[in-house]
């Protein structure tokens, strides 16, 4: 290539730089207007473009002298026209719409959400749209668009006589609109201000609103709000939008038949679109390069270069960096909740608390346990049939580009079976062959009482139309899986301000929109046994206090027969073995010794509503409704030393300008006042001054519910979580009546997460499926990432408390060796017991117990014994 065919883009590049840029050719360059150089003024003279008539009274007066002055008929004619001119113009101009307005124009931009750590998450609006100044915008694309639209642009006042009588004559010879008549002058005002409507009046006023924006805005603010306004297709607004999306580039990297191929896009996206016409599109390329030629933007031999160039346009969607869309959903809203439904066009930026790294960490740890819960309980067959006969891979295709996509689980149709294989179309030609091992599973174990379509009495799962789900393995394998039927959710905060880092609806927001760690409300089961437990020690029993473990006696429940789950009874029993063992008996008699009315008001500091504490013994078994993020909000009390916060999910916004509409400042609880780490974790920098949280409830009692709920890990329901093997994870499971719901709550220094699963339909889990192992499942698998690296905290006892040594039986204070260490209140040391005592005599020495014989009684209680002797 000559050495001088970059200089009219380097003149171009220096006077765009210099701000006043206005096209050059390459053979003869002209002289820049006058007015596209000045500098814009708000102060122009105001727009009157002919003043023929004062008012329509006067013209109608003047019309009727000249009519009888017996004048010629075509000056008659002319006057009329004039005439009916200066009164549409004297009555359009007072509606005209302010022009000036344009230079702080809004351009419709998405709502656009980001995660903590600035990970892109999603994008709500019907515009995509990236605002750009022109003077980002490179002379090439510059010269593109002029010469597809508006080679005149810099020497006409908006309307462009020469340009339409072109226009005119081309169309005339060709029979094709290939040059339109309107300037990008008149684009612009018909774009902004006017409706799609095509009439003479409509035209009319199209051209004084033109010649009005010419007077009002120069030619440089004229075209940056073209380029930015105008659509591309798929959605695209505005050049910035339109590279982004065809070409996946920077200006800077765009070439001259890239330019050429954009600019001939908004004449008509959908036929000129180089995606999905595109001949079509490449013809209109073509023909905008040649005008670029013709004009003197580029030279012969980047012409010929640039016409042989094959075009390599595709959709480049901007990729989610972070797939959540249950958080996205509830940002877009809030927006709407607070801005309205407008604010999805003004290109606010929102930033949440959400961590990138521990969301991907709950929906892995979500999507696992429900396949594998799905699995344990059988294959429930195809998600639909289709009848295969006469369908060709085109049909198939069209089928599944239909079938709801959910992440992890392809679909396919089964199209071919054996004794030994199925053929499995996947889509786009390929063909996936199950073997017989791979369905094996689906073929020994059919859950007959949720089965989809007919019952088949073969000994084959599938059949030829089946549509089902393919999931590769760790080893890149393909195996048979498909939709769980269960549904899940997992929340995890921050217990110092209450951000949610993590959270997760139910196994895909494609499948279901429904949000279950907010929306739903169930029973938290024995979860909710703590908020209890906590009103207790607050009232003056202690972790040594005995409680029974029996048959409550109430006359207002007589009723109700509520059991412990292996359906025995224990007897007296020290609070901590009946928490770590989740004794249903023993919980409810204890709600009755504290009092119903006494252990709600104390609950309600955790901030949940009525609805979570029906005024009744059920309560003390977790017979409320809560959702997930309700009991995290609770459990976030006893994790931050007794300091009640409020969940939140949006740390920031901002509007198209990067100005802060709004900042959180939550209630803070401190955030090394309780636990010790080795290192503080990093914490979101806030401009405003933190706002301490209130505190809820006494720390000692903090410290001695997160003491009880060690003990559900280390030797009651929760044990699985000691597969984690760290010293500073507590929680409680939780499962209602027949096994509907399986929860698990707790928390660790910098996390408060809780998992739930069951059926929408609240159909049952099934046997084995307790909090304990659905549930916990779920909650130790997200916990495992979530603590990762991170240093094992340690909880010092806060002042008041005391340590006593007690009888593991009787629960009273002891000098024995055999005595268990408890921390108790300093106040309630020498009434252990608490304020309805339960005393058991002092048992016999060992030599009158080996000399007793054994009765019927003693054997009755050798189960209780045993049980004091494990725990």
């Amino acid at each position: 290539m000559p050495a001088d065919s970059h200089k009219p883009s380097q003149r171009i590049a220096q006077a765009s730089r210099a701000g006043a840029y206005r096209p050059t050719r390459a053979k003869k360059a002209r002289p820049v207007h006058a007015r596209a150089s000045r500098a814009p003024s708000l102060k122009r003279r105001a727009f009157k473009p002919w003043a023929l008539a004062r008012t329509p009274r006067s013209a109608i007066g003047w019309f009727m002298q000249l009519l009888n002055s017996g004048l010629g008929a075509p000056l008659q004619l002319l006057t009329l026209g004039l005439l009916g001119a200066a009164v549409f113009v004297n009555m359009t101009l007072p509606d005209l719409p302010d022009v000036r307005g344009l230079r702080n124009a809004q351009l419709q931009e998405p709502l656009r959400v980001f995660s903590a750590d600035g990970g892109f998450m999603a994008e709500f609006g019907i515009q995509r749209r990236r605002p750009v100044a022109i003077e980002a915008i490179p002379p090439v694309i510059i010269q593109a668009f002029l010469a597809a639209e508006d080679s005149r642009f810099y020497e006409h006042n908006g309307v462009d006589a020469l340009g339409m009588a072109r226009a005119l004559l081309s169309y005339i010879a060709t029979g094709e609109k290939s040059q339109g008549g309107s300037t990008i002058s008149m684009q612009v005002t018909r774009n902004f201000f006017l409706s799609p409507e095509k009439t003479f009046q409509r035209k009319l006023t199209e051209v004084l609103a033109t010649l009005h924006l010419e007077q009002a805005l120069s030619k440089q603010e004229i075209l940056e709000l073209y380029l930015n306004q105008i659509f591309f297709g798929h959605r695209a607004y505005g050049i910035s939008a339109a590279v982004a999306l065809y070409y996946d580039k920077n200006f800077d990297q765009v070439s001259v038949a890239e330019a050429a191929m954009l600019a001939g896009i908004p004449k008509a996206p959908s036929t000129n679109n180089p995606v999905t016409s595109p001949q079509r599109a490449l013809e209109r390329r073509n023909y905008i390069l040649r005008r670029m030629h013709e004009l003197g933007y580029i030279d012969t031999m980047e012409y010929e270069i640039s016409r042989h160039t094959p075009d390599m346009a595709s959709l480049h969607q901007r990729e989610r960096d972070l797939d959540a869309g249950y958080v996205s959903e509830m940002v877009r809203a809030e927006i709407i909740r607070f801005y309205g439904e407008a604010a999805l066009s003004r290109g606010y930026r929102v930033t949440t608390t959400i961590d990138s790294r521990l969301q991907v960490a709950a929906q892995n740890a979500v999507r696992q346990s429900l396949r594998l819960y799905d699995r344990r309980h059988a294959y429930r067959g195809p998600e639909a049939t289709l009848a295969l006969s006469g369908l060709g891979e085109t049909q198939m295709d069209a089928y599944l580009a239909g079938v709801t996509k959910v992440p992890e689980l392809e679909p396919g149709l089964v199209t071919r079976l054996s004794r030994s294989s199925a053929e499995v179309y996947m889509g786009q030609g390929s063909r996936i062959d199950l073997s017989a091992r791979q369905l094996s599973w689906a073929r020994n174990q059919r859950n007959l009482a949720r089965w989809r379509g007919e019952r088949r009495t073969s000994s084959n799962a599938v059949a030829v139309g089946d549509l089902v789900r393919l999931k590769r393995t760790a080893k890149n394998a393909w195996t048979l899986s498909q939709v769980p039927a269960v549904t899940g959710s997992l929340v995890s905060l921050d217990p110092h301000d209450g951000a949610v880092r993590a959270l997760v609806g139910g196994y895909a927001f494609s499948n279901s929109k429904f949000n279950r760690a907010v929306d739903m409300r169930r029973q938290p089961g024995s979860s909710f046994k703590p908020f209890v437990y906590a009103a207790a020690l607050d009232k003056g029993w202690t972790p040594a206090s005995l409680i029974n473990d029996e048959a409550v006696k109430h006359k207002s429940i007589e009723r109700w027969n509520p059991k412990n789950a292996d359906h025995k009874e224990l007897g007296p029993i020290r609070m901590r073995k009946a928490f770590a063992l989740s004794r249903n008996l023993a919980s409810i008699n204890l709600l009755q010794s504290v009092g119903l009315q006494e252990a709600r008001t104390y609950i309600s500091r955790f901030g949940f509503e009525p609805k979570a504490m029906p005024l009744g013994l059920s309560m003390a078994l977790g017979t409320g409704e809560l959702s997930p993020v309700k009991l995290a909000e609770g459990f976030a009390v006893f994790a931050n030393g007794g300091y009640h916060v409020t969940p939140y999910f949006i740390e920031r916004i901002e509007d198209a300008d990067g100005s802060v509409l709004f900042e959180a400042n939550p209630a803070t609880a401190c955030t090394d006042c309780w636990y010790k780490r080795g290192a503080a974790p990093a914490r979101t920098a806030s401009t405003q001054p933190r706002i301490a949280a209130e505190q809820a409830i006494d720390p000692r009692t903090a410290y001695q519910i997160t003491s009880l709920l060690r003990e559900v890990v280390e030797h009651g329901t929760g044990k699985r979580a000691l597969r984690l093997k760290r010293s500073d994870i507590v929680g409680k499971t939780g499962t209602t009546n027949d096994v509907r719901d399986s929860w698990f709550a707790g928390y660790q220094a910098d996390f408060v997460t809780i998992a739930w699963m069951g059926f929408d339909d609240f159909g049952k889990l099934g046997r084995g499926e307790e909090g304990g192992k659905a549930a916990l499942g779920m909650w130790v698998d997200f916990m495992k990432d979530a603590l990762k690296d991170q240093p094992i905290a340690t909880l010092d006892p806060p002042p008041g408390l005391v340590q006593v040594r007690v009888d593991p039986i009787r629960g009273v204070e002891t000098t024995s060796k055999s005595g268990i260490l408890e921390m108790v209140q300093e106040e309630y040391r020498l009434m252990l017991l608490g304020p309805d005592p339960i005393e058991i005599a002092q048992p016999a020495s060992k030599q009158a117990t080996r000399k007793r014989a054994p009765s019927s009684n003693a054997a009755k209680r050798s189960a209780p014994r045993v049980m004091d002797d494990l725990f």
